[in-house]
């Protein structure tokens, strides 16, 4: 599963076939695409047609428009987006989610679980709220975002549900950018041993990545002096 992540991470368009083959690849062992896929799956991960998602898909679930075409970002709050990613550890793995502001990239809040439930991400979602209330907040169809828990937050606050229709690969590419910065920049690099090192880990990326990184797509700014020096309420 770790060796799927870095495949995915790095050839997010690969499906189960081409990963079973870059697996055998790698390994120089038989790994049929069947055994590639029920890992796949597992970890909650497709190729990116359609888009990646660790979210399970929630057939009964209210149906919310789409509502970011042709819409342009000029503002923190406009738009914020949220997804999960897969973060191996060295004897298992857990998963994260992470809320961020679309304009400025800024991380609002993130939460590690062992399980895809809905608790940690109505946790973030609750702690993001604190900071601000954005316009618009955009998903995939998952069932963590599709959850009446979920969506009662945000019509609560009114905030207009947007959410992504199937194959529309890149409406979350400001959070999938992200999941590769963290990969590459933090989970690769530490191995974290368990839980706690991950945290810890995370925490100090997260805090670097919103107050410290200089992002290009920033005018060299870091996203908590573009949110901040942009806010809008």
């Amino acid at each position: 599963m770790n060796r799927i992540d870095k495949i995915h991470t790095d050839h997010p368009y690969y499906g189960a076939r081409r990963i079973s083959a870059q697996l055998i690849r790698e390994t120089q062992k038989i790994i049929g695409r069947k055994r590639a896929r029920t890992l796949m799956e597992k970890m909650g991960i497709a190729a990116l047609y359609p888009k990646p998602r660790l979210s399970l898909g929630n057939s009964n679930h209210q149906v919310f428009p789409y509502l970011l075409t042709n819409v342009e970002i000029l503002r923190p709050n406009q738009v914020w987006g949220a997804d999960i990613t897969y973060i191996k550890l060295r004897g298992g793995y857990l998963y994260l989610v992470a809320f961020m502001d679309w304009f400025s990239r800024f991380v609002l809040a993130w939460r590690l679980s062992n399980t895809l439930s809905t608790d940690f991400c109505l946790e973030a979602a609750k702690e993001s709220l604190t900071i601000s209330i954005p316009e618009i907040v955009n998903f995939d169809q998952g069932v963590q975002f599709t959850d009446k828990a979920m969506t009662g937050l945000w019509q609560t606050n009114q905030v207009a549900i947007s959410m992504d229709h199937r194959g529309r690969c890149f409406d979350n590419i400001f959070t999938e950018r992200l999941w590769r910065s963290v990969k590459y920049d933090e989970v690769y690099i530490k191995d974290y041993q368990n839980g706690k090192e991950a945290y810890e880990g995370l925490s100090a990326y997260f805090h670097k990545y919103n107050f410290s990184r200089l992002h290009q797509s920033l005018n060299y700014q870091t996203p908590a002096e573009v949110y901040f020096n942009n806010y809008k309420n």
